[in-house]
């Protein structure tokens, strides 16, 4: 079996999964564009070993998870730009996510390894220790952070409705 073929399946069937993961992940459309594309370029080079594991997608959501630990661990270097240079696909389920803005606003609001530990939890369904493999810190700190993360949510909806009733 080719493994560029595999490969290009493998993109052309989970790409916009792969992007609503990184869309929910990282706040931005732009930012998760480049997620996913730096997660399969970095896959799509050791494709041949990937593809023998159980779970591709799981090992390209991980790669996600952990550029995106870097990137928090490093100033931002980069500026996003107005508009993509390539006219992007329809996705139903990816209008859905955008289509939530009080969702996305909400996670908009908290810091990455926040939102990061709130997606795993409660969209992809994760234990706190699977989590905390992911990201590569305690589950102690795992636990602290969807509580925090939970606090400021509730937190920013009681002022909301505070203000408004």
């Amino acid at each position: 079996m080719d493994d560029t073929v595999t490969f290009e399946s493998f993109v052309a069937d989970r790409l916009g999964a792969l992007f609503r993961y990184a869309l929910v992940l990282t706040g931005d459309r732009h930012d998760a564009e480049d997620l996913v594309q730096e997660a399969l370029t970095r896959t799509g080079l050791s494709w041949r070993r990937v593809r023998r594991k159980d779970d591709p997608e799981g090992y390209v959501r991980t790669a996600m998870l952990r550029i995106m630990a870097n990137r928090w661990r490093r100033p931002l270097r980069e500026v996003s730009v107005a508009a993509p240079p390539e006219p992007a696909r329809e996705d139903q389920a990816l209008e859905l996510v955008l289509a939530d803005a009080e969702l996305h606003t909400r996670l908009a609001t908290l810091p990455p390894r926040m939102r990061a530990v709130l997606v795993l939890r409660y969209v992809e369904e994760r234990s706190e220790q699977e989590i905390a493999t992911l990201l590569g810190c305690s589950r102690g700190t795992v636990k602290s952070q969807a509580s925090r993360a939970l606090a400021k949510l509730r937190a920013a909806m009681e002022r909301e409705e505070a203000g408004h009733g």
